[in-house]
């Protein structure tokens, strides 16, 4: 699986951040979720598989 060109990549913040700029964003990318920290965009990314991400969503939003 190749990584995503940068430019293709789109960045979604958590309506939860209310505007204070502490929080996660998220990016689809193929058969994984990226996350990285919205005060420092330029710094790295962590890529979650697909499968982790969903569980990860279920058990928060439970």
């Amino acid at each position: 699986m190749t990584a995503p060109e940068p430019d293709a990549i789109v960045w979604r913040t958590s309506s939860y951040t209310a505007g204070h700029g502490n929080c996660v964003q998220v990016a689809p990318a193929p058969g994984r979720v990226l996350v990285r920290d919205s005060k420092n965009p330029d710094g790295p990314a962590v890529a979650v598989v697909l499968s982790t991400w969903r569980t990860f969503l279920t058990t928060v939003t439970d």
